[in-house]
This record gives structure tokens, sequence and C-alpha cells, in this order.
């Protein structure tokens, strides 16, 4: 492994002002999965965004752009929207562009944030909310080990009506049997 944060299909690294474009595709893919729905936004609030993100203070809360190694494209992005090291607990979410989805890229991204959550950073717990009608993230998580914990009822408003909101959950000792280190 050549870095913490390199796996065999993709590289986290951090924000950098040029990723507004590849944010903007993001954005315009949930809107066509039914996964939100905003008020358009111009090129120039995606640039100022990825600009702030990139000097963005560093924290237990940060997202990173997900990077094809064998392309080097932007292919999604990963992040944790909350983090209390007290309770060892922190909620994480991922994202991926509809052109790069089932080939692994979110598998690989997930663990290696996951990994440093658990290993680097000692937290217990990892949190993910999922929409009810999103089949493949659903059965993404679980094959990444969370299971459901709970289902909030009518939770969100999206397409015109109420849906509901699964909450996962994932264990470090959960996580470090299902994806162990490589040692070489």
């Amino acid at each position: 492994m050549t870095s913490f944060w390199t796996g065999q299909r993709v590289r986290l690294r951090g924000i950098e002002p040029g990723d507004w474009a590849a944010f903007r595709r993001f954005a315009a893919d949930e809107e066509r999965s039914g996964d939100v729905l905003r008020p358009p936004r111009s090129a120039e609030s995606f640039r100022a965004w990825a600009r702030e993100q990139a000097t963005a203070a560093e924290g237990d809360c940060f997202r990173l752009v997900i990077e094809a190694l064998d392309t080097g494209e932007t292919v999604g992005a990963v992040g944790s929207s909350y983090a209390d090291p007290h309770a060892g607990r922190f909620v994480y979410g991922i994202t991926m562009e509809a052109g790069h989805r089932r080939k692994g890229y979110a598998t690989e991204a997930a663990v290696l944030l996951l990994r440093f959550f658990f290993a680097e950073r000692r937290y217990h717990k990892c949190e993910a909310r999922i929409f009810a009608h999103n089949a493949a993230s659903l059965a993404l998580h679980r094959r990444l080990g969370f299971v459901e914990e709970g289902r909030l009822r009518d939770h969100v408003f999206l397409a015109g009506r109420h849906q509901d909101l699964v909450v996962m959950g994932l264990l470090a000792d959960e996580f470090a049997r299902l994806h162990p280190v490589d040692v070489p």
C-alpha cells in the first residue's frame, strides 16, 4: 500500500477548488434519482463551495473526493457529517456519480474511510442514514457489515411525498472482523 488513503481501485483525497464541476454533477445525479430536490445553483456557488472545502479546518467532519486510480477521474465523494468523540460515534455518507456505480469504487472508498475512523481515530460506532427507496445503497451497506437499527417513518419529504429513512449501524469490532488489514 503506497498510502493509507489508496486502495486497489480508488484514492481518497481532499477537495480542490477545481472539483466544483464534479460536485455539480453529483448534485444533478441526486436530483435525477429522487434523493433530493433543491433550487438550481449557479456554477459560481459550486466554485465558492469547493474553494471553501479546499481550505476547511481539519477535524473529524470532512468530505473527501473518490478518485479512480485507473483514470484519475473524480467518481464520487465520501465523508463524515457528524462526530462525537466522547460517545465514540460518527455519521458517514457516500455519493457516487451515476456512471461509476457498481464498479467497486464505493465499497473500497467506504472501507478506507471506516478504517481511518475505527483504527486510527478509535471511534466505536458508525451510523449511515439511507433513503428506504435506495435499494443499491442499502445492499452496499449490508455487504459492508452495517445492520438496520431503525426506520424513521415518513421522515423525509422527497418527490412530492414523505418517505422512510433507514438508520444503519456498524461497530468497530464488526468492521475489523469483516475487513481485516492486509499485512505484507
